[in-house]
């Protein structure tokens, strides 16, 4: 049975929330959408099983889907777990990803705001003709980004 739904946003937990919406906000145009997050007490304790949690963040406007569309969520918690390594095939959640006019210029704007290279820029074929050049990158936290765009 299907209930009715909307996406809403994707949370992604930093261990700088400021920081990294700032590169989010610089590399991909993202805006921020008032007012900042700052959470703590029993209610907060209740509903994410932790004892003591504290989180303040933000949530940004992802590009191309105007005032009501999605978001991303940034939130930084205290106490915080510690990170695993950055990898493109761990089960869960793997990346974000967005449609960019220039793939190459794209990575280097992620590159100069501090983000990381995981692969190299490559182009694939779909089943269905349509050609894909993309490539992976992180942000400066580690997490992944892909960069997209699609030839006719």
């Amino acid at each position: 049975m299907s209930v009715p739904a909307r996406y809403v946003h994707t949370n992604l937990v930093a261990e700088d929330w400021r920081a990294l919406a700032a590169f989010y906000e610089r590399v991909f145009g993202c805006v921020p959408v008032p007012p900042e997050r700052d959470y703590a007490g029993e209610a907060l304790d209740a509903g994410t099983g932790l004892r003591g949690a504290r989180l303040t963040g933000v949530h940004l406007r992802l590009p191309g889907w105007g005032e009501n569309g999605p978001t991303l969520e940034i939130f930084s918690y205290d106490p915080s777990a510690e990170r695993g390594q950055t990898a493109v095939n761990r089960p869960g959640f793997g990346h974000i990803a967005f449609a960019v006019e220039d793939v190459e210029a794209a990575r280097q704007a992620v590159l100069d705001a501090g983000g990381r290279a995981v692969g190299e820029v490559v182009r694939l074929r779909a089943a269905n003709g349509a050609r894909v050049r993309w490539c992976y990158v992180t942000d400066p936290e580690g997490n992944g980004i892909e960069l997209q765009a699609w030839e006719p």
